[in-house]
């Protein structure tokens, strides 16, 4: 008898996407007993959960960011490491996305289900590097699902940069892509001094106390932007670009793959943390899936592009 995918094993709730077989939520939107987090930005890691199964780079991040309500348990898991949660065998493996991200393969009465939460193939120092997994269903996100989208390489992007004189506001995310930026700032502008906002400082500092090497950067003192007028880029926040509008003396720009986000800066700076449509193609060709599920975005394209070969199921 061959076995069959379940095509209710991962459903989406109002709490977040659940796996009854196995009694679990992955990412959860708000607080359950049993949660696997694929990492640690905030759209996928609520505070509050009982049993947090993730990788230790999310325990660390989630501590920082949520400090005594991070969890009540931490359930610590290497990649490739397997293990259980009510029947079913679970492993996480890098999905190249920020660092400790990780995509959660799922086996259950022998078919193998692999969610990637949010990923990249590109290459990052900043983080691991993806690991394809064969699976018979792949449930992916599909943010930039779309095939005229291409995400230019991040590496001539950040040259950009050498090209502006006076000081520069560039605002990014918090956790994962500003770390990513001061390292390629630090390769390849390497006249630019990096001057970090200290709602940043303490992801950067987990990641150098897990081994990832940034380069130069110092906290971001004022004096030194009103003083020299050339040669800084000040990183910070998304909350902090919006509320210094109205700074003066700096080339505004915002490190996204979102071209709405890009309007009104100074240079367009289309740096992704997240896989464009050829990504998709790539991933689906390593996965080997019979099934693709889509999440986060719109799956609409990835089934007309696939509706002669492959069953493409749109979850959200």
């Amino acid at each position: 008898m061959t076995n069959h995918i379940l095509q209710d094993f991962i459903v989406l709730t109002k709490t977040g996407l659940f796996c009854s077989y196995g009694n679990f939520y992955l990412d959860p939107q708000e607080p359950v007993v049993d949660a696997v987090i694929s990492h640690a930005h905030g759209d996928h890691a609520v505070s509050g959960n009982q049993n947090v199964y993730c990788t230790k780079a999310t325990q660390l991040f989630m501590q920082h960011r949520y400090k005594k309500f991070a969890a009540a348990s931490f359930e610590i898991k290497a990649y490739q490491q397997k293990f259980d949660i009510n029947g079913v065998k679970i492993s996480f493996h890098p999905a190249g996305h920020i660092l400790g991200s990780a995509m959660v393969l799922m086996e259950y009465q022998g078919i193998r289900y692999l969610y990637t939460g949010d990923y990249k193939i590109e290459p990052d120092s900043t983080c691991e590097p993806i690991e394809f997994v064969e699976a018979d269903v792949l449930i992916t996100e599909t943010t930039f699902a779309d095939p005229n989208v291409t995400h230019p390489d991040a590496e001539e992007e950040i040259k950009k940069l050498n090209t502006v004189t006076s000081n520069i506001m560039l605002g990014a995310y918090a956790l994962g892509k500003s770390q990513r930026l001061i390292s390629l700032i630090n390769k390849h502008c390497p006249h630019k001094k990096i001057l970090v906002h200290h709602n940043v400082i303490p992801f950067v500092n987990i990641y150098e106390q897990l081994g990832i090497t940034m380069g130069n950067y110092q906290v971001y003192d004022r004096k030194i932007m009103k003083q020299n007028l050339e040669g800084n880029i000040y990183l910070v926040p998304p909350m902090v670009f919006n509320s210094y509008i109205r700074a003066i003396n700096v080339v505004r720009v915002f490190a996204t793959g979102w071209k709405y986000l890009q309007q009104g800066n100074g240079i367009h700076l289309y740096i992704s943390d997240h896989v464009d449509w050829n990504g998709i193609i790539k991933t689906i060709s390593e996965v080997k899936p019979k099934e693709v599920w889509t999440l986060h975005g719109d799956g609409k394209q990835l089934k007309d592009h696939f509706k002669e070969q492959l069953n493409v199921k749109i979850l959200n």
